[in-house]
């Protein structure tokens, strides 16, 4: 029995026993009528799917993001791992982990990061997106600290929002410089800082930093509607003009790129275009950084679900 062993280490065949977090849970029914636990593990390493036969409770949806203590045998199935667990339930009071095993922070320094945006806001030479930028960024700057960019796929840790935000605008600096000739740099840097700032009003953080749900805004409204709507009243309280207020909610709305992946309408300035292709890159690339770390030089990992495919790490 393998005592709390990192998921980057777990292989096919071994058992385990340790405290981990939950990130996603659900009751489900199985072909033959009874009930089994579904969800999905996570420690600073890694994540791997879990299952229980002949489950009846406590867990619900609602204890994502909570730390479990669990118990199980680990598995291949479809080409990724997953524990078939024996043992799963929630922390009893008084019961401690090691927090620094399960939660990953944003590999970045914090206060040169948050330093490094105000300096990018400084640059913009059109005042009115200048002004509105600093107002916004001044309401979500703490929140921006400290809250993870995503629920699991990308940057789902503390601080990784600010990790996010800073490396877009770092792209959308480069290539406003390099498209100078029809891209407005000032309106693409705002709409950048601005694009997923209203995650914190998506978001339900739990005790360790983690989206553990999304909130009742979260889920019927959505980050990019949210923060059109929080950009139109802080537009309007400074004065910001119609036409530069209608640009940044339309990137704002488009930023998902397509309707099937949430945006609102499709990207029709060049710079919407710019701050969609520049959110899938970081996005993508943060999955390639965490996932390369999982795997030894010379070899492929499992399927990672979110790039639908495996990964080759060269030597």
């Amino acid at each position: 029995m393998d005592i709390q062993k990192p998921i980057i280490e777990i292989k096919s065949g071994d058992d385990i026993e340790g405290c981990y977090i939950l990130k996603d849970s659900a009751v489900r029914t199985s072909s033959t009528g009874k009930p089994y636990f579904a969800g999905n593990i996570a420690d600073k390493t890694g994540q791997m799917d879990i299952k229980m036969w002949d489950y009846s409770g406590p867990l619900t949806p609602s204890d994502s993001g909570k730390v479990v203590k669990l118990r199980g045998k680990v598995s291949e199935y479809q080409g990724s791992l997953q524990m078939i667990a024996s043992q799963i339930a929630l922390l009893a009071e008084g019961e401690t982990y090691d927090r620094s095993a399960l939660t990953e922070t944003a590999p970045i320094d914090i206060d040169a990061a948050e330093n490094e945006i105000r300096s990018l806001i400084a640059s913009m030479a059109d005042i009115e997106y200048r002004s509105l930028a600093e107002y916004v960024f001044e309401r979500q700057a703490s929140a921006l600290r400290l809250i993870p960019a995503a629920k699991s796929v990308h940057h789902a840790f503390p601080g990784g929002l600010l990790m996010h935000t800073l490396n877009m605008l770092r792209i959308a600096d480069f290539l406003a410089g390099l498209y100078s000739s029809f891209v407005d740099r000032d309106l693409l840097l705002c709409g950048t800082l601005m694009h997923d700032l209203a995650k914190r009003e998506e978001f339900s953080i739990s005790d360790l930093g983690l989206v553990s749900e999304y909130t009742v805004e979260g889920q019927l409204i959505g980050h990019p509607v949210l923060g059109a709507e929080e950009t139109e009243k802080a537009a309007a309280e400074l004065g910001v003009g119609y036409e530069k207020t209608l640009l940044l909610k339309h990137m704002l709305l488009s930023h998902h790129g397509k309707p099937e992946f949430g945006a609102a309408v499709v990207p029709m300035t060049a710079e919407a275009e710019l701050l969609s292709m520049i959110d899938l890159t970081d996005s993508r690339l943060e999955i390639y950084r965490t996932t390369l770390d999982s795997i030894e030089p010379g070899t492929f990992s499992q399927r990672v679900f979110a790039l639908d495919k495996k990964v080759y790490r060269h030597k």
